[in-house]
Parts: C-alpha cells; structure tokens; sequence
C-alpha cells in the first residue's frame, strides 16, 4: 500500500491536478522528503507561477522542525515559489483516556512555534494556519486557560468529525501566534 496517499506523485490525485489551473493546496506528513517534495513541486507548478501551490506541513508537534527543515531548504534552493501553510490540528490527533478523538492545545501551540522557528532558521516564510475551531463553548480539545480535561470531553463534545478548539482556546491560540508573527 502507498502510505503517500494523495501526494503520490504516480497516483490519480497528482495525475489530475497537475492538469487543473486554480490554486492547488497539498498535504505534507512527517514522511514527506526533500525529494518527493521537490518532484511534487514540478509536477503541479512545472510553470513556477506565484501562488499556485501551498504546501500544507501537518507534521506533529514533536516532528515538525526536525522534519520541515530540509524540505524547507530543499524548496527555497530549487526557486520554487510556494507558500507554506501549518496544519497543526491533524497531526497531533490521538484518541483520550475517555475513547473520544481529540487534541491537545499545547501540542497544537507546540507544532505552529516549530513550524515558525525552522521556517526563521532557513530564511523562508511562514505563509499561513489552518486550524478547526468554533466560538461556541465546546469541549472537544483538551487544554487551554480555562482548562479541558479528559473528564470533560462529554460535557460538549459536538463535533461529527474533526475536534475543533473552543472559543477560549482559540483566543490562546491566537494570541500564541500574535506573539510569534511580532517576532518575524
């Protein structure tokens, strides 16, 4: 089985959108290397055109400036023109003590300040976050000022799918990033 999923650079999903003209976004795992980044590179911007692709880092809070900096390197020596995006919700999933699939905001903080921290030490740019979060009281991340537990997760867990950080916890979050934005 290809654990590359839909950044195979001989599968259905690169084969398509290498063809499509919008914008394209494309997921990078702890596994992801230099030289399957810079052939994805190719494949779907073989133009070079500004802005065409983001490279979406989803690497775990403990993996990610480990990880990130040789493809970093990698891309900024190639001229590849693309911005880097940090999804730090999926690869810091796990399952509770509880059963219930959630994450931790720490280790969300945790991925964003190692994805901004190798992006400083190669000189390249930290285009972008994606996060799931909600303004509404939910108890589906764990962690946070006004802190949820294990214990917790029931009392609101509302999400059908990915857990998404409540209102107080993306307050923290965005703060967090105001601080690592002022040091850029």
């Amino acid at each position: 089985m290809d654990r590359r999923g839909t950044r195979a650079l001989d599968g259905a999903h690169v084969g398509f959108l290498a063809g499509v003209a919008n914008p394209l976004g494309c997921k990078l795992g702890p596994s992801a290397t230099a030289e399957e980044v810079l052939a994805l590179c190719q494949a779907l911007n073989p133009n070079r055109v500004p802005g065409r692709l983001t490279l979406v880092t989803r690497m775990g809070a403990t993996l990610v400036e480990d990880r990130l900096r040789p493809l970093l390197a990698a891309v900024k020596a190639a001229g590849h023109p693309v911005v880097w995006a940090c999804d730090p919700m999926h690869g810091n999933t796990f399952t509770s003590a509880g059963g219930r699939k959630t994450r931790h905001l720490d280790d969300v903080l945790a991925e964003i300040t190692g994805f901004f921290a190798a992006h400083q030490a190669e000189g390249t740019w930290p285009g972008g976050v994606h996060v799931e979060l909600t303004g509404d009281n939910v108890t589906e991340c764990l962690g946070g000022s006004e802190e949820v537990l294990d214990a917790d997760l029931g009392q609101r867990y509302e999400t059908m799918c990915d857990p998404r950080l409540n209102a107080r916890q993306s307050l923290d979050l965005a703060f967090r990033l105001a601080e690592l934005l002022r040091r850029e």
